[in-house]
């Protein structure tokens, strides 16, 4: 910590979350001015890449892109390399998050997501094309889209209903027609801090931008089968801020990309020769070419399929693919995965009988509940796990006075 910011005097720390999964670590430390900051540590150099690419990102947003953000994003105050690993130090943003499927349908807390989602995808796209980030257009994502599909098709273990479902979609030419945005390539609710401003709810802070590029809109809205009691709710307040023209495609594009993270677990399996993998993708397609069966990709009124693509509550463990833009086939994405998987798909393999191992969607490394009185020791799980209830309880008292109000 005082090597990525020298002169600090540290009072206090408390765990923040961890990142397993990624090899990083994070904490909220408490200096002696009174600020409270966020330290992540990288374990080694393929989590380090990843830290040292969301701290190039956030160093990239410059005072005019900001200001035009209607909330706020971390400021990177120092980093450092520590063997294999790498340290970066943040500020902290104080406030709750809530996960999609605790939105309330209405107006509420889908119209501030909607909003802050829209206002992202208004930044100036040449501000961002100048500073090197990925640019794709909308010819490159119709072409990576149908790649996968057929790198899934190849394997032989895709479903003909759901290549068919797929395809039907992409050789729709009205709906590749978008304007490419910026994008963060993967937004996630959880990575969007809520807090009470005149006693009302408002998005102060977003987190979560290492994917920042240029490409199609809907993938940052693929998450909204997550939150199908709030997903019109959400694309209205979306479509009412945008700056852009109309995007009748959007939410099918959407839908799309949400059900391609299950093709991509499919040719992940295969590029690695898995077949635990490859057993475990295949059953999981299957089950989503049942629950989609005579539905269409292509929004005839309310989300006709929402419900459809829940299928698992747990997420295969990932590989290093946390700051690929692209849709490459091995590149799923295992957080969007998991917003998709829920509770239809049955016989998931047991990671204690040989089964493809899977944990549960941590996404607490950025926000915490204010940290207990200060001490020298270090802080525990049990400490975490507090941290953690009393986020929740906070982002639930939040929700029932936005219901209730």
């Amino acid at each position: 910590m005082t090597a990525a910011l020298p002169g600090a005097t540290i009072v206090g720390a408390s765990r923040l979350g961890s990142e397993e999964r990624g090899g990083v670590e994070s904490a909220l430390v408490e200096l002696a001015d009174g600020r409270r900051l966020v330290v992540r540590v990288a374990e080694d150099d393929e989590a380090g890449r990843a830290v040292r690419t969301e701290a190039r990102v956030l160093e990239s947003l410059s005072a005019g892109v900001r200001s035009l953000l209607p909330f706020a994003a971390p400021r990177i105050l120092g980093q450092t390399s520590l063997g294999t690993g790498h340290a970066v130090v943040a500020d902290y943003i104080d406030g709750y998050r809530v996960d999609a499927s605790d939105i309330p349908p209405g107006a509420g807390f889908a119209g501030l997501i909607g909003r802050a989602l829209a206002a992202v995808h208004d930044l100036p796209v040449t501000v961002i094309r100048a500073e090197g980030f990925p640019v794709r257009s909308a010819d490159q994502v119709r072409t990576d889209t149908a790649r996968i599909i057929d790198r899934a098709d190849a394997s032989g273990r895709l479903p003909r209903a759901l290549r068919d479902r797929w395809r039907t979609l992409v050789d729709d030419d009205a709906a590749w027609r978008f304007e490419a945005t910026v994008v963060l390539d993967g937004f996630e609710v959880t990575s969007l801090i809520f807090d009470d401003v005149a006693e009302t709810p408002a998005v102060v802070g977003l987190l979560g931008w290492h994917g920042l590029s240029i490409g199609d809109p809907a993938v940052d809205l693929r998450w909204l089968g997550s939150a199908p009691a709030a997903a019109d709710a959400v694309h209205d307040a979306y479509a009412a801020a945008s700056h852009r023209a109309s995007d009748a495609a959007l939410l099918s594009r959407a839908r799309l990309f949400a059900e391609l993270e299950f093709a991509k677990w499919l040719v992940h399996g295969v590029d690695t020769d898995d077949e635990v993998v490859v057993s475990d993708a295949e059953k999981l397609l299957a089950s989503l070419a049942e629950a989609t069966d005579g539905t269409e990709l292509v929004r005839h009124g309310q989300g006709d399929v929402d419900d459809a693509i829940a299928l698992l509550e747990q997420v295969p463990a990932p590989s290093d693919s946390a700051i690929d833009t692209s849709m490459q086939t091995d590149a799923y994405d295992p957080v969007a995965l998991g917003a998709y998987l829920a509770d239809v798909a049955p016989e998931r393999p047991d990671p204690d009988e040989g089964g493809v191992p899977t944990l549960p969607v941590d996404l607490s490394e950025w926000t915490a509940a204010p940290s207990p009185a200060h001490d020298d020791t270090s802080p525990t799980a049990e400490d975490d796990e507090e941290s953690r209830a009393e986020t929740a309880r906070a982002s639930r008292e939040a929700l029932r006075r936005w219901t209730e109000g």
